[in-house]
């Protein structure tokens, strides 16, 4: 049997005392004597960046909680938001561009937490198109999944670069980002995650060049974001509260054991790689975590501000209420009233 990380029933359940001074003491253990059921719905395939969500499962921290979690996998990336929306699922894992997307057509949603604090997004190329910069974009083509806020930060980039967007020719080669490098149908891609198919293409023996968006123009944004409808978080806040904060205990366990989370992945999915998950969740383990003393999960107000403006000035929102009250990280450890 796997090793369990998480303390079993009164050590987790008891209530915790915050590190940050003057925090709040959350009381994690459940009122209702029966667990309550709670559903969330992936942004796309099992895959490293929910290690945290996987291990939680397995070493019983949303069990101690008093929760039953259901984890559901879409069956198109387009679809969890819809789904949430139409009360299909109670939680789903997603991107703050799309939440802002989504808020902007009027949905009613609210990011409560980051899973992963940075974008994960980024220009990857084989090392022997030597694409290390974005100068280095003029006259290339460049791959992508044909999705307008990337398009966008592609002009961006370029804009930054002083490279004419005339010069570069932009391909959709929806979600083939790996395929259509190694077939040269294109010399770069913006898409491919550098926490994954960088690391692919590595495992594979090829070199690969990676230049992160945000260090190319692109406003730091969090990547990956867990949501909810306001409606249910006004109504669920005790549970959303033992939920969040038992994912923050799972994604913990991983720091703590990176290949004991990877088994709880795999061991629920056995179709993934063990190595290239392993590798993965070692690349990103800082990007599951916020810097300074802020808890896990933590979404800086400002920065989702100046990504909304960015979003706003590119006319990809056209609603600025959008942005307002898009995160609240009222859920977190030590937070909230």
């Amino acid at each position: 049997m796997r090793r369990r990380i998480v303390p079993l029933a009164g050590a987790v359940i008891a209530a915790l005392a915050l590190a940050a001074c003057g925090a709040k003491h959350d009381q994690l253990q459940p009122s209702a004597a029966r667990s309550q059921n709670l559903s969330l719905m992936l942004d796309w395939l099992p895959n490293a960046d929910h290690v945290g969500i996987y291990e939680a499962q397995a070493d019983g921290a949303f069990r101690a909680a008093g929760l039953k979690v259901a984890i559901r996998t879409p069956s198109d990336p387009a679809s969890p938001l819809g789904l949430l929306q139409a009360g299909k699922v109670d939680l789903a894992i997603s991107y703050e561009p799309e939440v802002l997307l989504a808020r902007d057509q009027g949905a009613p949603l609210i990011a409560i937490a980051a899973l992963v604090q940075r974008p994960l997004t980024s220009i990857v190329s084989l090392g022997s198109v030597h694409i290390t910069s974005p100068a280095q974009l003029k006259g290339k083509r460049v791959g992508d999944a044909g999705i307008p806020y990337q398009h966008a930060y592609l002009e961006t980039i370029l804009d930054g670069a002083h490279v004419p967007a005339s010069s570069v020719k932009e391909i959709n080669v929806g979600d083939n980002l790996v395929g259509a490098m190694l077939s040269h149908r294109v010399d770069a891609t913006l898409g491919a995650y550098w926490n994954y198919e960088a690391i692919e293409l590595r495992q594979m023996g090829r070199l690969a060049n990676v230049i992160h968006v945000e260090n190319a123009g692109v406003p730091d944004y969090d990547e990956l974001v867990l949501v909810t409808t306001e409606t249910f978080f006004a109504q669920h806040n005790a549970e959303l509260r033992r939920f969040v904060q038992a994912l923050g205990r799972g994604y913990g366990a991983v720091r703590a054991d990176p290949q004991a989370g990877v088994r709880a992945l795999t061991d629920a999915n056995p179709s993934l790689s063990g190595k290239l998950q392993l590798a993965s969740v070692q690349a990103t383990l800082s990007s599951y975590f916020p810097a300074g003393d802020h808890p896990w999960g933590w979404m800086t107000p400002g920065q989702w501000t100046r990504y909304g403006s960015w979003m706003l000035a590119h006319h990809l929102i056209r609603n600025p209420g959008a942005v307002v009250d898009a995160s609240d990280n009222a859920l977190l450890a030590g937070q909230g009233p």
